[in-house]
């Protein structure tokens, strides 16, 4: 398969949320992007969002064939999904690439299930901490940036899948400013999608989630917002705050305060935390949950 070949086996995914879901008024009822055929049968690999807590998912291929879908699996470390089509696709599984080998200056190519393709390059492979609670080791940044990146697919010189498209930031290099899509390597896939086919979910312990959503100002982490309903406002975080430690580690950033927060145990486990607020400091401690809990889960057909 060539690179043209293998962007004919993207498609477009929609989505409808229900009004009450956890992620309705984040991640919106109506949702829009892409996925690539990834086995005959029609499994179609996404990013995650666009089908967490989805009752109703319909594909289209790129010559209009409309196709229903069902929302098989969501990993929440990784951020893939996995949607199943309900009827033939008519189309190829690409194959897979080996994103550990992709390296910065690689041209690549970024394609959507509309048929929109850019001509990219493999500008980093870095650490990516994502205010969410999400860490990537080793994510892959392009550019130039494709303006529909929601689980659009990066597909290597050979035609084959290096990974997923999740984000679009931008990047200051003195005065400059440029867009980059963040995507998230293909080889994360494998070692957990048996588990995902067989059960929606990996099949280890969930690990702690606060619901706090933090980023990096001025060398603290500090949170932005909470999520309703969720441990840290149960337990009285605030927006604002400056989460300093957890336990008796000192936060270093953002990714050090996720590893420090996985660390304390399973899902349930109580996280200590010092957070400066106002100027003074205080303790705080916050039993954590199972962040799937709170979410629609898709049910195995």
């Amino acid at each position: 398969m060539d690179v043209s070949e293998a962007l004919e086996s993207i498609v477009v995914v929609r989505s409808s949320i229900p009004d009450d879901a956890f992620t309705a008024s984040a991640l919106g009822t109506r949702r829009e992007g892409s996925g690539v055929v990834i086995r005959d049968d029609g499994l179609v690999l996404t990013i995650g969002y666009l089908i967490t807590e989805a009752d109703e998912v319909w594909l289209t291929t790129q010559g209009g064939r409309v196709v229903p879908a069902h929302a098989l699996a969501y990993d929440q470390e990784t951020g893939f999904g996995l949607v199943q089509a309900l009827g033939s696709l008519g189309l190829p599984a690409i194959e897979f690439g080996d994103a550990t080998e992709a390296e910065v200056g690689d041209a690549v190519v970024l394609g959507d299930g509309n048929g929109q393709a850019v001509q990219a390059n493999i500008v980093a492979r870095q650490e990516f901490a994502g205010y969410w609670e999400y860490l990537l080791e080793d994510a892959i940044f392009v550019a130039p940036a494709h303006p529909s990146w929601g689980g659009a697919a990066l597909i290597d010189e050979d035609g084959k899948l290096l990974g997923i498209g999740s984000l679009l930031l931008q990047v200051a290099q003195g005065e400059e400013v440029s867009d980059v899509n963040m995507i998230v390597p293909i080889d994360l896939l494998s070692p957990i999608l048996d588990d995902l086919l067989r059960q929606g979910s990996v099949d280890k312990p969930p690990r702690p989630w606060l619901g706090a959503f933090a980023a990096e100002s001025d060398g603290s982490v500090v949170v932005m917002s909470v999520a309703e309903g969720g441990p840290a406002a149960e337990a009285g975080l605030r927006s604002g705050d400056i989460i300093s430690d957890v336990q008796d580690g000192e936060v270093e950033d953002l990714a050090d305060f996720y590893r420090k927060l996985w660390a304390m145990g399973p899902a349930g486990s109580e996280v200590p935390l010092r957070i400066v607020r106002d100027g003074r400091e205080a303790w705080l401690r916050v039993k954590s949950s199972d962040r799937g809990s709170f979410l629609r889960r898709p049910t195995i057909q």
